[in-house]
C-alpha cells in the first residue's frame, strides 16, 4: 500500500503560477505559444492548486464532430490539460530540473457530449509524490491521474487516465 502524500505547503510561487493558468489573457499567451490547438478549441482553466484542476471545452461549431457531439479530441485536449496542468505545478514547485512527458493514456467514453465539459482532476499528491521520488532517487518515476468530464448537469460523459513519466535531468 503507498505512504501517505504530503502536499509542500502551499507558496506564493504555486499561487502566482495558478493565477496565471487561470488568467483568460495569460492562458491564451500560453496557449498561443505551448498549445494553440488548445487555444482554438476554447479551452478554459477554471480552477488550480495543489491537488485538484478544473478544465473546460465547449461544445460548439470548432469542437463538433458529424456526430453532433463534442469531438473525441477535444474531450482528450481538455482531459490532459487537467491532469497536466498539476504535473507542471509539481514539478515548477520541486525548483529541480525535472522533466515531464505522457507514456500511457486510457480513455473511456460514457455519453454524447453534447454541451460544455467540465474536466476535474483531484490527483495533484500523486504528481508530487513522482516527482519527490525522482528527486530523492534519480530514478523516473510515474504517476497515473484520472479526470472525469461531466455536463453541466453532472452526467459523466467521459473518463481519462493519463500517466505521466517524472525524470530528472541531468545537469550537462
Amino acid at each position: 500500500m503507498a505512504e501517505p502524500v504530503t502536499l509542500p505547503a502551499p507558496t506564493p510561487r504555486a499561487a502566482k503560477l495558478a493565477a496565471r493558468l487561470k488568467n483568460p489573457f495569460l492562458l491564451r499567451g500560453f496557449l498561443l505559444a505551448k498549445v494553440p490547438l488548445a487555444l482554438v478549441a476554447g479551452l478554459r482553466v477554471r480552477e488550480l492548486d495543489m491537488e485538484r484542476c478544473v478544465v473546460t471545452v465547449p461544445y460548439g461549431w470548432r469542437t463538433t464532430n458529424p456526430f453532433r457531439s463534442t469531438y473525441f479530441a477535444a474531450l482528450a485536449m481538455a482531459a490532459e490539460m487537467s491532469t497536466g496542468a498539476l504535473a507542471m505545478l509539481a514539478t515548477e514547485l520541486s525548483r529541480a530540473p525535472v522533466a515531464l512527458i505522457i507514456v500511457n493514456l486510457e480513455a473511456g467514453f460514457e455519453k454524447k457530449a453534447q454541451s460544455l465539459t467540465t474536466f476535474t482532476c483531484e490527483d495533484g499528491a500523486k504528481a508530487f509524490a513522482a516527482v519527490a521520488e525522482t528527486i530523492r532517487t534519480g530514478e523516473p518515476a510515474t504517476a497515473r491521474m484520472e479526470t472525469v468530464g461531466r455536463s453541466p448537469d453532472g452526467t459523466v460523459v467521459a473518463r481519462f487516465a493519463f500517466t505521466w513519466s517524472f525524470k530528472r535531468r541531468s545537469k550537462g
